[in-house]
């Protein structure tokens, strides 16, 4: 029998819904109630799970941890509508987590999709945010840069593009019980990054009825984004940590200092032997980045 993903969290975990504008938000918490909020956003194709090496090491620092599926995954709310993904709504879903708990403001870590709306939040919400740490992806505008001048990067992320196409990804992706992701998560990581039960929480997370549309509707929503509104050219103000595995085959490093040099208090750290999946390979060294970033003052 499948084991519930809780069960492979080193501490008790605390479930909760939070309802926001239609769409109903999967949460899990750890940690103690007054402590300093912190939020963790996963990425594509994961959910909540993602972050089960930094769930106890945030929580056992004392710190207040939410951890969502985002819309679109495992047991929160997918829409069909691909406007329903936009990351003006990402955004929003994050402060409903924020207000949900009781507080004005707390400090976001995300991963790949998930550090995308930690970006948009800083730009768009800076007054919600106490820090940011961002791992694996860049700053929006560094990532327009890139693609506009570097062929190579262009060639990495022409996945993107083929998720444009309605319907056939999530049949190609979705087929043999999640075959397709199931191999994209192990041609992107080392051999042992994800091991065989976590393969088979992801497969049933991707199973659920409209949740391969939705997870590919961030992708979609994002195009039709960058036609109509270019990236913000702001400085962050937010401290800023950014993580990044060096042996990320989609997102090229050297768009990592450059997203650091994008914020007024921005510090970089890059990993040499960790992949796009950089909270999974180290989780130690990355757990001890965010304790040493969340405890700053500021």
């Amino acid at each position: 029998m499948m084991r519930d993903p809780a069960t492979r969290c080193s501490v008790p975990l605390e479930q909760h819904w939070v309802q926001r504008r239609g769409v109903k938000l999967h949460v899990r918490a750890a940690g103690p109630d007054d402590g300093p909020l912190v939020v963790l956003l996963h990425g594509f194709p994961e959910f909540w799970y993602g972050w089960r090496h930094q769930i106890p090491a945030l929580a056992e620092a004392g710190c207040r941890v939410v951890v969502p599926d985002q819309r679109g995954y495992n047991r929160s709310g997918a829409p069909r509508a691909v406007a329903a993904y936009d990351l003006d709504l990402l955004a929003d879903d994050v402060c409903a987590l924020i207000e949900a708990a009781g507080r004005d403001r707390a400090s976001v870590v995300g991963h790949d999709w998930g550090a995308m709306v930690g970006w948009h939040l800083a730009h768009t919400h800076p007054e919600c945010l106490r820090r940011l740490a961002i791992l694996n992806v860049p700053h929006p505008l560094v990532f327009r840069r890139t693609l506009r001048s570097s062929p190579a990067q262009l060639l990495r992320s022409t996945y993107a593009l083929f998720f444009q196409v309605p319907a056939l990804p999530e049949w190609l992706l979705g087929r043999n019980d999640g075959q397709g992701l199931a191999a994209l998560l192990r041609w992107s990581s080392h051999s042992d990054t994800f091991d065989e039960a976590d393969l088979a929480l992801y497969r049933r997370a991707w199973r659920r009825p409209g949740r391969l549309r939705g997870m590919l509707n961030w992708y979609r929503a994002a195009a039709r984004r960058a036609l109509r509104t270019a990236p913000s050219s702001a400085p962050i103000d937010v401290p800023t940590l950014v993580v990044w595995g060096a042996q990320d085959v989609a997102l090229h490093r050297r768009m990592a200092a450059p997203s650091a040099a994008m914020c007024t208090d921005g510090h970089l750290e890059v990993l040499d032997d960790a992949t796009h999946w950089v909270q999974h390979d180290a989780p130690a060294t990355v757990n001890q980045l965010l304790r040493d970033h969340l405890a700053a003052e500021g």
